[in-house]
């Protein structure tokens, strides 16, 4: 079993920058993709970013790329998720997951998740 627990959300003005964690207990870390996703009021859930094993190459959504930028650390059991230049359109519930694959921007290929952080960009 995969335990994530996200944290570093909160409400930000449009600009402003955030940086999220996700810290993963229960397995060997880095055996498996994790990824960053988000869902917005209404919206279905979407990938937002992640990283490929072993190379650690991120993978971002069109939207985020340039703004955001995703890491990992193998040593903390972690994975960040820093937001640049947020704007109203990035509001959501950031959720980590994680998965058994080398990577993926799929959610069904994702086994575990968190409870997800609240992120709120006002304009």
């Amino acid at each position: 079993q995969v335990q994530l627990v996200e944290s570093g959300g909160g409400m930000v003005q449009a600009g402003g920058s955030l940086r999220l964690s996700c810290a993963a207990s229960g397995r060997t870390f880095s055996t498996g993709a994790m990824g960053w996703f988000r869902q917005a009021p209404g919206k279905a859930r979407e990938f937002v970013a992640t990283m490929t094993i072993p190379r650690a190459i991120p993978i971002y959504t069109g939207s985020v790329k340039g703004r955001f930028t995703v890491s990992r650390d193998n040593a903390k059991n972690t994975v960040y998720l820093q937001m640049n230049d947020l704007k109203p359109e990035d509001t959501a519930v950031y959720l980590c997951a994680a998965s058994r694959t080398l990577y993926s921007t799929t959610d069904y290929e994702y086994e575990y998740w968190g409870q997800g952080t609240q992120v709120t960009v006002s304009s």
